[in-house]
């Protein structure tokens, strides 16, 4: 199962991917309203096991630390590249905002290729840096999370500190663009689209 809400003013989208044999599911990308996303843990009876974070910017990490005070037993992963973003308010660009986040450091750093189980049902991790050094995707048996690598008809930005637009279109191209055209693609921005839709459609990729 996958359920998708964008979350705060910057309308990040949060998702939820559980195995619903077993109840057992992550959070990805938290970025803000806490106690609605525990509200909506609650109401689908989910045990929340992790909490995945597709990089380390603000509007992705900002419920962190409400949700683990909410949820209790839950380990948080991001990739080492973006791990200093959680604990440094300039990194993850909240001190810009005008309301610095400064949260507790990760549980467990993310690799490239690392498989993470979920109940019966597993996400795997791919590094594509570029967006931010250390922005990876999450590919389920449902669909890929892209975070703020790719976008409906677009990529992420690259003007970011540590930003790379060479970087960004090397992993979409090689490491995305190589998916199943019918694959899911569920952003951190905007709307659903699939790996077909953007080999046709996304001008940065044709």
């Amino acid at each position: 199962m996958i359920e998708g809400r964008a979350m705060g003013a910057m309308g990040a989208n949060c998702y939820l991917y559980a195995c619903m044999e077993s109840k057992k599911a992550v959070i990805i990308d938290p970025g803000a309203d806490g106690k609605k996303i525990h509200r909506w843990v609650l109401e689908k009876e989910l045990t929340i096991e992790y909490i995945l974070l597709t990089h380390g910017h603000v509007d992705h990490i900002g419920a962190v630390d409400e949700l683990r005070g909410l949820l209790g037993t839950v380990s948080v992963g991001i990739h080492a590249a973006d791990a200093e973003m959680l604990t440094d308010g300039k990194k993850n660009l909240s001190s810009y905002l005008g309301a610095e986040v400064v949260l507790q450091g990760a549980d467990f750093l993310l690799q490239d290729g690392q498989e993470i189980t979920i109940g019966n049902e597993k996400i795997k991790v791919i590094s594509t840096p570029g967006h931010s050094p250390g922005c990876v995707c999450f590919l389920s048996n449902e669909g890929l999370f892209s975070g703020d690598t790719l976008f409906a008809g677009s990529i992420g930005r690259t003007d970011f500190p540590g930003g790379s637009l060479p970087q960004l279109l090397k992993g979409v191209k090689e490491k995305l663009m190589i998916l199943s055209d019918d694959t899911r693609v569920l952003p951190g921005h905007g709307e659903e689209t699939s790996i077909g839709e953007e080999k046709r459609d996304n001008p940065y990729l044709c």
